[in-house]
Order: structure tokens, then sequence, then C-alpha cells
């Protein structure tokens, strides 16, 4: 064309997570048996929902306001309900106007880094969910600017690493937690959490926190909401019913603006968030409609129990299965529902194969790892998946150096999931000659 229409940050913009499931729906076809292990969709792993929680959407689709705009922030009477829950906790305290709800997290992050200035950078962890990095990085035309989360201490954010990159790039201007972590599980203590928010408050920055599995901790742990800790700090938290409820197909999530009152130039900024919403008119009103209804169900809190004790029984079913296996760095995980998985730093190489009967399957598997650049993590991944059927996700797709996979903890069959870690045990013994 005779004008470059494509945007300086479009090559930053991936997805492996949802990328790999065109590989793995290709060997369906040739007659693979596939696992899926690589999306973070309850529903789609045979989760089921209660019928009174079904019941609660069937009658707010009985109601003629569902199927209308609602204000451009959100339903007010569900954003009153959130900021009596949040006030309720202590810490920084908000009104209905500090919140605004999108069609799901992945609107929300889209604007959030969207908005901000070019030259204005958030420092984002690495591994890091790649909605976060992929959009940091697009909106700055950049690579995502990161800190270590330490593999070799429960993958907790490496507090030394975040300060020097603050220090040494006056061109950051925020951070952003994951908390519970996507992709590595863990949770993070009070203590990091009240260090991280020091060390914006000393360098005059903003922070971000992703708490869509603010609600699924376990194993003894314990977290906090950015509420409770940010004090005067401006900063911004991301909540969802997409995973909790679950509802990932409702696309609802929100903010939570706190301090805006406390610095101009972050109050102008967030203003420019709800405005690019309000061209949009509003997100969609039912989701929004039910929310209230269903997290104060007198079952809500027993059924959102029993699948966290689900996932803690899974996750020390999962660790125990590879935590001693030759070459590779497991953490347990205790919060959401993933784990992610090392190699030692040049155990893995371009020559290691796994064996795969049918020749189609083999052929294509062969015909991708054998492509230009790629990486040694996902070469594992696509013999993983030709071999067995197990699809996970390489973890360098989350903007990481580090060789590995990310693996869900949400197949609902006990024995089903035992077999699964078992088989990726068995892989990789395999795969690196153990």
């Amino acid at each position: 064309m005779r004008t470059d229409i494509v945007h300086a940050g479009a090559g930053e913009l991936t997805y492996e997570i949802r990328n790999i499931v065109n590989v793995g729906t290709k060997l369906q076809k040739l007659g693979l048996t596939v696992n899926w292990e690589n999306i973070g969709d309850p529903i789609a792993k045979g989760e089921e929902i209660p019928q009174w929680m079904k019941e609660i959407v069937a009658d707010a689709a009985m109601d003629n306001a569902s199927y209308g705009y609602c204000p451009t922030s959100g339903v007010l009477a569900t954003r009153e309900f959130i900021v009596a829950e949040r006030n309720a906790e202590g810490g920084v305290q908000i009104d209905p106007q500090d919140i605004l709800f999108f069609n799901g997290l992945g609107d929300a992050i889209s604007k959030i880094f969207g908005f901000l200035k070019p030259t204005a950078r958030v420092l984002v962890p690495t591994p890091s969910y790649t909605t976060h990095s992929s959009a940091e990085a697009a909106h700055a035309g950049d690579r995502p600017l990161t800190y270590i989360l330490d593999p070799n201490h429960h993958w907790y954010p490496d507090l030394d690493d975040i300060e020097k990159s603050v220090k040494y790039n006056p061109a950051v201007a925020g951070i952003l937690i994951i908390n519970p972590d996507n992709p590595t599980g863990a949770v993070y203590p009070l203590e990091i959490l009240e260090a991280i928010v020091e060390i914006a408050k000393r360098y005059d920055l903003f922070l971000v926190a992703d708490e869509v599995y603010h609600n699924i901790v376990y194993n003894g742990t314990s977290t906090a909401g950015l509420s409770a800790v940010i004090g005067d700090v401006p900063g911004i938290a991301m909540r969802g019913i997409s995973k909790e409820m679950p509802w990932p197909g409702s696309r609802c999530g929100w903010i939570e603006v706190y301090n805006a009152d406390k610095n101009p130039m972050f109050a102008k900024y967030t203003q420019s968030i709800l405005n690019a919403k309000m061209t949009e008119v509003c997100s969609t009103t039912l989701p929004q409609m039910i929310y209230p209804k269903v997290v104060s169900h007198p079952r809500y809190s027993e059924y959102l129990e029993e699948r966290i004790r689900r996932y803690e029984k899974f996750s020390n079913i999962a660790y125990e299965q590879l935590k001693d296996l030759k070459g590779v760095l497991v953490n347990r995980p205790n919060g959401a529902f993933y784990m992610s998985v090392c190699f030692e730093e040049g155990i893995l190489t371009h020559q290691q194969t796994l064996p795969i009967e049918n020749r189609e399957v083999r052929a294509l598997v062969e015909s991708l790892v054998g492509a230009e650049g790629t990486s040694v993590d996902k070469r594992f991944v696509y013999y993983l998946l030709g071999s067995t059927g197990v699809c996970v996700v390489p973890l360098t797709s989350f903007a990481t150096d580090l060789q590995g996979f990310r693996v869900t903890l949400l197949e609902r069959n006990e024995e089903e999931f035992v077999k699964i870690f078992q088989t990726i045990a068995r892989a990789i013994k395999q795969y690196l000659g153990n």
C-alpha cells in the first residue's frame, strides 16, 4: 500500500495459548486424541454450573432491562455492591465512580495500556500472562519491559530486579502485579506486595494489579488485594467473573481505580479510559445485573470452596508427579489453576524427539519443529502433543527466556488428571533420556 498501515507494535501481539489450538485441531483431524490442557476455561474442561446459578441468569434474561444499555461505567447497583464489599475489607475507600466495567479483562487490558503515552512504560512480570505483556509491548512498539519472577523462590517477584528496573529506566511509569499469578500459580505474601507498593511510592509510579483469581487461593497460603496495601499510591485493580463464577463466555470484568484524586495526571489518564468506553456506550448488561445475586447467594461460598479444594488437591497431585524429575524445576501452585514447569538451562536441544506412531501426525510435527526460530521448549511441546495428545503451552510464550511449559489444573476427573500428569512425567524422562 502507498502508506504503511501497520502499527509499530503489531508484531508484539501474540497469543500462543490459542495459537497451539490450531496445531492441535490439525492433529485431531489426523486421528490424534487431544487433552486440552492449554487454556484456562473451566467450562471447556467440564465444570458443572449449578442449577441455582443458571436460574439467576435465566430470571435476569426475563427482565427487559437486561436487553438494554446500562450506564457506561456499569450497572449502578452492581458497582454499589462491589464498593460495599471492598470498603468493608478496609484499606483505600472507593466510590461507584471509581469502578468501570468492560467486556472481559482483555478489553480492560487493551485500554489500560492503549491509552498510555507510548513512551510511558509499565513493568510487567516475566513470565507474564500474554495479554498483558503483548498489550504493553504493542502500545510502546517495542519488547515488553519485565521484572523477574524467581522459579527458585516460589515464583515470587524479585524485588531487587524491580527496583533496578525502575531506578535505571525513567520511562517506567507503572508496575503490573498478577496475583494470584498466571502462568505460575504463585500467590504473593503480604510483605512482597507492601514492598512493591513502597517502590512505587518512592519512584512516583502507579500500580496495576490483575486480581481475577483473588478468591482462588489454597494450600494454606493467603494474600491481600491491592486496595488493602496501596495506601495513597495511584493504582488500578482488575477483577472479573470469568474464572471465579466461572462464566468466561460472559466477557464481564471491571477495574477499580484507587487514589485518582491524589494525582491529577493519573486522574486525567483514567478519565481517558472512561471516555474511550463512552464511545462504545457500555459493556454487556446481563452479566453485570446477576453478579451481586450470584456471589451473595447462600450456596455460592460452598460452591466456590468445593472448586478450590479440588484445585488444591490436584495441585499437589501434579507437583508430586513432576517434582523429582531430573532436569526440571517445579513449584507447587498455590492459587489460580495453572502450573509452570521449567527445564534446566541448556538441557533442551533441537535434536530431541518423542516417538509418534501416526506417520501423518509425525510429519506435521516435524514440519513445525523444523521451522526457523522455533524455541526448544516449543519443540518439546509439539512432540509432547504429537506423541501423547497432551496439549500444553510453551513457557517462552509468556514473555520469558525460561524454557518450559504451562499446564492447567482444570481436568475434573481425578483418574484422568493423574493419567495426564503421569503421561507428562514419562514423556519428560524419555525426551531428556533419563
